[in-house]
This record gives structure tokens, sequence and C-alpha cells, in this order.
């Protein structure tokens, strides 16, 4: 499997690259709008996993060049560039690619994050509104912590929910995500499930930030 992770170069689109390219035989790229920044973020995740004695290929490109590329492409993107990223890459999609969408839109106050619903009712949904019709879109790893993925010496116990209209996808996805070790993924139904989904993001930050110790707060559910 080809995964593009467009913004590959931030937080989430880091950790989930080095994840796949550790703990599976995937095959990562990286996608920014900077073809230079994806080379050298490429370059180096490559180092860091090679530190730890994997030897990967690790290709950086602009961002619809990465999609052309790619079986499924990740949004590693903040959630006010979700769709024009779709937008600017939406003639190198097609049935074949699955679109998977982790941002979420949050807001803060001096008393913590909060869910920020867009118009559309989810992010996931604002990329599904901005995806030729024919692409199936997928909103998955929302509520993981970019610096535990980021951090391969951090062992994993977590859930990922996984929402979308497409069984087929969703099941893509659903194994993307437990390829990575000590994650599981759930099925949270289709896509207008999403926004509850989402909105769990900003509680997981809030616990962190009024928990000692709970810095890198997941979700289990049992």
């Amino acid at each position: 499997m080809r995964i593009a992770l467009l913004g590959g170069t931030g937080d989430i689109g880091q950790g989930l690259a080095l994840r796949w390219a550790y703990d599976t035989n995937h095959e990562v790229i990286i996608g920014s709008r900077d073809p230079e920044k994806a080379r050298t973020k490429a370059e180096e995740y490559e180092t860091e996993l090679d530190s730890r004695g994997v030897d990967r290929s690790i290709n950086g490109f602009e961002n619809a060049m990465a999609a052309d590329r790619a079986n499924v492409v990740v949004l590693a993107v903040p959630p006010y560039h979700v769709s024009d990223t779709v937008e600017s890459i939406a003639d190198r999609l097609d049935d074949e690619t699955t679109l998977v969408s982790p941002a979420v839109g949050m807001k803060s106050d001096e008393s913590g994050l909060h869910y920020h619903k867009p118009g559309a009712g989810s992010v996931t949904a604002v990329a599904a509104e901005a995806a030729p019709e024919d692409v199936p879109v997928v909103g998955a790893f929302h509520n993981l912590s970019a610096d535990r993925l980021a951090n391969l010496d951090v062992q994993f116990d977590v859930d990922t929910l996984v929402v979308g209209d497409d069984a087929d996808a969703k099941e893509t996805v659903a194994a993307l995500a437990e390829g990575i070790d000590g994650l599981r993924a759930l099925d949270a139904g289709p896509i207008e499930n999403a926004a509850e989904v989402e909105s769990v993001t900003p509680l997981v930050i809030n616990i962190a930030r009024y928990n000692d110790g709970m810095h890198d707060v997941g979700v289990k559910f049992s």
C-alpha cells in the first residue's frame, strides 16, 4: 500500500509517517505545498528510522504529485486547509483512492479547547464535500496524540474511531490503523457521525491539561 501524507511535515503527519514506516511495510510518501520541505522532512524521518536500525526509503513531493502516487491519501493539514487541499489534488484522485481526514476544528479560551463545528457538520464532511463524487472519504486518527505517535519509544494501547460511508474504504483504513502496534480501530458509523468523533479530541486535550501525568492521554473503549 502506498500512503501519501499531505501536510506530512506537521505533527500528526510526522507521527503517522514514522509509525507506518516503523511498524509496517507500507510505502510512505510525504506531501507538502513546498516540495523541498517535503524532501527535507522525508530525509529527517529516514534518519530517525535509521538510528533505530530500520532502513526505509521515504520520498517527498509536492502535494498533488504525492497524491498521484498513492492508494491512500491522508489530509494531515489544519482543518481550515482541508477543502482547498482536496480541491488542489482533485484531478489526481479516483474511485480507487481512499481519502482520510484526521483534522478537528477547535477553538480555545481560558478554560481550554472546545469543538468548533464547521457548517458542513464536521471536518470529515468538509473533505467529503470537496472530494470528487466517486472518491471515498474516511475520518480517522482524530483523537491520537501527535507527540505519542512521533515518539517511537512510546508503546500504544489506544483506539481510533473510523467513520465513513464506504464500507471497503473504512476496512482499508482500519487495517492501516491496526498496522500500528497497539492501535485498535473501531467502526463509529457513517460520516454523519463524524462530529461526535471529532468532538472527543478537545475533551481529551482538556483532560491532559487538568490532570498531572496525562500529557499524552488517549482513548480506550471496553
